[in-house]
């Protein structure tokens, strides 16, 4: 029987597959306090080439225990599955980060009410946490999100040294993580998405005992049936298939319209470290191509790409990487659902971002300079400090879920 399985995943043509995303192994890093300065050095070279080509890596022997990963999303699990006016308790509001996110709230592409659920963690304060009703998550996810905050810490000092700079650099710029969304935007985020099963009749996506319908979701509101998938117009253009090659398109159509898990964008902030339990759809636009290409899946491994933050620090030498999670077209793994864990490094609140931070090396190449500097003028013209940017990008992503 498992045989079978890996044959059919096997099938899934992914960037992992090809050899053509970086692995970087933290083994023996040392702890946040004092990390080995060998592998600090021999991780910023790898980040070096790693973020400048692809945009990302895959990140392994990072200390982070599949167990613990388990755990969260079990529960994640168990407060979707809370009465509604239990996780009202709990739901993410203007004023802050921190709190439940239901399906349909969140649309990245602008329009487009994205399938799943999200839990943000943006401090530990335990009262913000659902220990009443879950007794022992606070816990868990507490300790979870320090593990992610000194992997974060040890990255940090590691990007230092690729572009030749302080190693503390970074860190004293990132002292808050966690400290609550007023001092630092650092989020853990839980995320889920439901299972796709195809029903003429309803159209369901089921997990488990719990269903998630059309009608039910359209009776808060958000519609995931929109008239016209988007993407139809992007695979012509961009990949060059036409009705006949619809079927090895990298998105399904369900009979009575369109689903998004995760709509096209970059990330906010310096970094994100994203742990996954399977093969779900993630795909992403390498640096300088317009093509989507599907990652793919190395379990026990944290994926780490850049954001928009460290691109403006970094005069793009470090792209934020643009990335989606589509619906898998491969039955197998479309009706699995999927867990992802997502910890969204962001700089201080009150941090300058301005490409001007960081003495970098003069561009060689004239054209391409001329090209930088009237880009980065207009960026040095008008500095915001971190917490500006990132709520700039909330609100673009929220406006339109009303």
């Amino acid at each position: 029987m498992l045989n079978v399985r890996k044959s059919s995943d096997d099938k899934v043509d992914t960037l992992l597959a090809r050899g053509l995303v970086p692995i970087i192994d933290l083994a023996h890093c040392g702890t946040e306090e004092c990390p080995v300065k060998s592998v600090v050095n021999r991780v910023g070279l790898q980040l070096q080439k790693a973020l400048s080509e692809k945009g990302m890596a895959l990140l392994v022997n990072h200390g982070i225990a599949d167990e613990k990963l388990k755990t969260a999303w079990d529960h994640l699990d168990d407060f979707v599955e809370l009465s509604e006016d239990v996780k009202e308790h709990y739901i993410r509001t203007p004023k802050d980060n921190h709190g439940y996110v239901s399906p349909g709230l969140e649309r990245f592409d602008g329009k487009t009410p994205e399938l799943r659920h999200a839990f943000n963690i943006s401090t530990l304060n335990a009262k913000n946490l659902p220990e009443e009703p879950l007794p022992g998550f606070a816990e868990h996810i507490s300790t979870l999100a320090k593990d992610f905050k000194s992997l974060a810490s040890f990255i940090l000092q590691s990007l230092a040294v690729s572009l030749d700079i302080p190693q503390s650099f970074f860190t004293e710029k990132h002292s808050h993580m966690l400290s609550g969304d007023h001092d630092n935007e650092t989020t853990l985020r839980l995320l889920y998405y439901p299972p796709i099963i195809e029903d003429d009749e309803k159209n369901e996506y089921i997990r488990g005992h719990c269903k998630y319908s059309y009608q039910r979701c359209l009776s808060d509101q958000p519609d995931f049936r929109p008239e016209h998938n988007p993407r139809d117009d992007e695979l012509n253009e961009t990949d060059n298939t036409n009705g006949s090659d619809q079927a090895k398109s990298t998105e399904r159509q369900l009979a009575n319209g369109s689903v998004i898990r995760c709509g096209a964008h970059t990330d906010y902030g310096t970094f994100t470290l994203l742990a996954q339990d399977s093969e779900g759809g993630l795909e992403v636009k390498l640096p300088g191509s317009e093509k989507w290409h599907r990652v793919g899946h190395l379990p026990g491994a944290i994926l780490v790409n850049c954001g928009e933050i460290l691109s403006i620090w970094t005069q793009e030498r470090y792209p934020a990487l643009q990335h989606r999670v589509v619906i898998p077209e491969q039955e197998h793994i479309r009706s699995r659902g999927r867990h992802s864990i997502a910890f969204f490094c962001h700089p201080d609140n009150l941090t300058m971002i301005s490409p001007n931070d960081l003495p970098l090396p003069e561009v060689q190449d004239t054209t391409c300079k001329k090209g930088r500097k009237k880009s980065f003028k207009a960026a040095k013209d008008k500095v915001y400090n971190a917490y500006q940017l990132i709520q700039k990008r909330f609100r673009d992503t929220y406006n339109n879920s009303q």
